[in-house]
């Protein structure tokens, strides 16, 4: 179980990305983060593994308080929390199957990690994971020759390599076609639903959410006003999340907001940024 509990995030500058935000997360649900742009979305994603430090709350997986771990302690945490990231985060020159081992480095002596010698089980559990995702043939492949969508793969390949207690997706979608979106999405399903673990996802498109999603938390602001099943996301709710209460107007999208559009989000991108080239 991952248990997020009155989770606040404010930036150096005085923007309040995250305010008192509560949910758990269990069994094998696949659940889906909505919200108009600046609403906190991606800060609440990597709050959970820390590479965005909460301000305050706690964190629990399972029995372990994250927010409570050193750094030390954390690195060997983060092996049960994989990430997929919204772009791809693979080192380019690497083989697709280099990329995926690297779900397994964390399990390795530090000796073994640096020469990137992984036992043989680790390999073939690699190679039966890439034909799961449609990349079969595709190992020696260097990752700056795959399309978007296989790029997304080899993600989502490395994070179930990793065997992780729970799989984050920050926005997996938003730079492939709808095609290759529906595509993602399936796959993460099934692998929620085959390996038996849960898989937190913040995603823009509220269409793909609420028909993957076995549930839906709604973000307004940094606060959380929907907590739900998809069926239940009615116009009512969406007013909630996207317009602050207010009805919608004739014409107006559903799916986003245009002030939230405008808010800032430097002080969150740049200490993300330094925090993702810390999370491997």
């Amino acid at each position: 179980m991952l248990t997020a509990q009155n989770i606040s995030k404010t930036y150096p500058g005085g923007e309040e990305a995250l305010r008192g935000v509560s949910f758990d997360v269990t069994g094998d649900e696949v659940v889906a983060i909505i919200g108009p742009s600046g609403a906190g979305k991606s800060t609440l994603i990597e709050c959970i593994n820390r590479l965005t430090e909460p301000t305050d709350g706690e964190i629990r997986l399972d029995d372990v308080t994250v927010t409570a771990l050193s750094d030390r302690q954390l690195r060997r945490t983060r092996r049960d929390i994989a990430m997929i990231f919204q772009e791809y985060n693979l080192v380019e020159r690497l083989t697709v199957m280099e990329n995926v081992l690297s779900g397994r480095l964390g399990y390795l002596s530090t000796w073994n990690a640096f020469r990137r010698k992984f036992p043989a089980e680790d390999i073939e559990f690699a190679r039966e994971t890439l034909e799961r995702v449609g990349l079969g043939g595709h190992e020696r492949d260097r990752a700056d020759e795959l399309s978007g969508g296989q790029r997304q793969r080899v993600g989502i390949a490395r994070a179930v390599v990793q065997r992780p207690k729970i799989m984050l997706a920050d926005e997996p979608t938003s730079s492939l076609d709808p095609e290759t979106s529906h595509a993602v999405m399936e796959l993460l399903t099934e692998i929620a639903a085959d390996e038996r673990i849960p898989v937190l996802i913040n995603i823009h498109e509220v269409e793909l959410a609420v028909e993957y999603a076995d549930r839906i938390i709604g973000l307004a602001d940094g606060e959380l006003v929907f907590d739900g099943p998809p069926e239940a996301l009615d116009e009512t709710a969406k007013d909630r999340i996207y317009r602050g209460g207010e009805p919608r107007e004739h014409g107006t999208d559903s799916g986003r907001s245009s002030s939230a559009d405008e808010r800032s989000e430097d002080g969150r991108t740049v200490e993300n940024k330094l925090a993702k080239q810390r999370y491997e």
